[in-house]
């Protein structure tokens, strides 16, 4: 029996994420492993094993295999993965998942993203919670294991996901591109070979790419696997100018997310790729169905321009909080068709409702490839405003920074506290907003503002930054 441990700091809103060894050990891998099979009631089912390239994760994932079949699951392991691979598995076996991973974070770091038979999400209020609660139990008092426990197999995935992705968007017809990727030594090594070349036996496409870091090593060692940070794009956008190449994709570590850079190396803003998929989307499915609505999401902190296409192109736009299980519960409540994050994780009914960075890659390689503008020119009708990226200040007291945001524009805007506190400017000769919102793990608040001009973007963010820190 081993003393208790607090799991509480490394079980996150929406996955499990902590130091290896100080706080991610094989002894708790296993408790959650043992936690999550009775959590989704796996005892003689499926449950679907995946991990990224990390040096810990084979450990950690043959430490909750252990786990989960002492509890009676029979362990599908399709090993080497990316994460929108285990919703792949997940939801074409409907099976429950587990993918060890840290994503973007560094080499020190793993952890485990869950999901529910059909790669349906799990958050803290929906699953994890309990989870931790269960595996805290197991790890204070002991493990007994089922009086059958489960079976263990291997499965080889890749081949079926890259063609299943190949069946949702065409890609045979466009027109030749030359196409720089940065996998950043991460998953996207392997699946972009499979799904956009022909190492997974399908067809050659009308690609050329020009690979970066497409070796898996989990210490990162030419740049840490997180496109989100402008220092980890800048050798994709000298490699782009330098071979004359149409665009760049740039993928984090575990391969669920995709930032697009121009042939002039300008990145491409995340609203804007979820915009141009949107009115894909939205196009495809108004052409299978006549009648009904069709209803597209986005978070609250995505460009204006996402709801006007949506808009525009008959569609419901659907406004949400930021977040991963969130945005993949809302899929499932209204019936989406599409879900777009300002983060560039973008969400497809197709695809189970679950997130898949390559996917919306493909969509734009198809839109771009169907006409011969630059890239540039294409998305630049999907990026007519400025916007200032998220700002973090450190804010020790949030509601007495609230307090002066209110006072301040109380006449002059408008109000909603749908995730933070959103702030409009109501003046009709004008365009702007802001959010805030506080970190859920640091003493952190999180700025966006958009604006119809430079100046005004300008003049909003640094009057909304004085009042955030006093």
């Amino acid at each position: 029996m081993s003393p208790a441990i607090d799991l509480s700091p490394f079980i996150k809103a929406y996955d499990v994420r902590g130091l290896v060894g100080s706080q991610l050990t094989p002894e708790v891998v296993t408790a959650l492993g043992a936690a999550f099979a009775d959590e989704v009631g796996a005892a003689g089912t499926d449950v679907v094993v995946g991990h990224d390239m990390r040096d810990s994760s084979p450990g950690f994932a043959a430490a909750f295999a252990r786990g989960a079949q002492a509890r009676g699951a029979n362990i599908v392991s399709i090993g080497l993965c990316s994460t929108d691979e285990t919703y792949f598995a997940s939801g074409h076996l409907n099976a429950p998942a587990a993918m060890f991973t840290a994503s973007h974070n560094p080499a020190t770091y793993n952890g485990i993203k869950f999901s529910r038979a059909g790669a349906q999400g799990i958050s803290f209020d929906t699953g994890l919670r309990s989870i931790r609660d269960r595996a805290t139990v197991y790890l204070e008092s002991g493990m007994d294991a089922v009086a059958t426990p489960g079976s263990y197999r291997t499965l080889d995935v890749l081949a079926d996901y890259a063609g299943y992705l190949r069946q949702l968007v065409d890609l045979s017809g466009i027109r030749p591109l030359r196409v720089v990727v940065d996998a950043g030594n991460g998953m996207g090594g392997l699946t972009v070979p499979a799904v956009l070349g022909s190492s997974a036996g399908l067809g050659a496409l009308p690609l050329q790419i020009i690979p970066l870091y497409f070796e898996l090593d989990g210490t990162f060692p030419n740049h840490e696997a997180n496109p989100l940070e402008p220092a980890n794009l800048v050798d994709l956008q000298k490699a782009v100018v330098a071979h004359g190449a149409d665009l760049g994709l740039a993928f984090d570590g575990d391969a669920d997310r995709c930032f697009v850079i121009d042939e002039r190396g300008a990145p491409v803003t995340p609203s804007a790729v979820a915009a141009v998929v949107a009115l894909r989307e939205i196009q495809r499915v108004r052409a299978l169905q006549r009648d009904g609505d069709i209803h597209v999401i986005h978070n609250l902190i995505t460009s204006r321009i996402v709801e006007e296409t949506i808009e525009a192109a008959g569609a419901i736009p659907v406004r949400t909080r930021v977040g991963h299980s969130l945005i993949k519960d809302e899929m499932a409540a209204t019936g989406a068709i599409f879900g777009g994050e300002h983060s560039a994780h973008y969400y497809f009914r197709d695809f189970w409702g679950a997130d898949n960075g390559m996917l919306a890659a493909m969509h734009l390689l198809a839109e771009f490839g169907s006409q011969p503008a630059p890239l540039s020119q294409l998305v630049a009708r999907f990026d007519p405003y400025f916007n200032s990226g998220e700002i973090n200040s450190v804010v020790t007291d949030v509601p007495a920074a609230y307090a002066r945001i209110v006072e301040e524009f109380a006449s002059i805007a408008e109000f909603d506290e749908l995730d933070g506190l959103t702030v409009t400017g109501n003046a009709t000769e004008t365009f702007w907003w802001f959010n805030v919102r506080p970190s859920n793990t640091e003493p952190l608040m999180r700025l966006n503002v958009e604006a119809g001009s430079a100046a005004e973007l300008e003049r909003v963010r640094d009057s909304v930054l004085a009042l955030i820190r006093g």
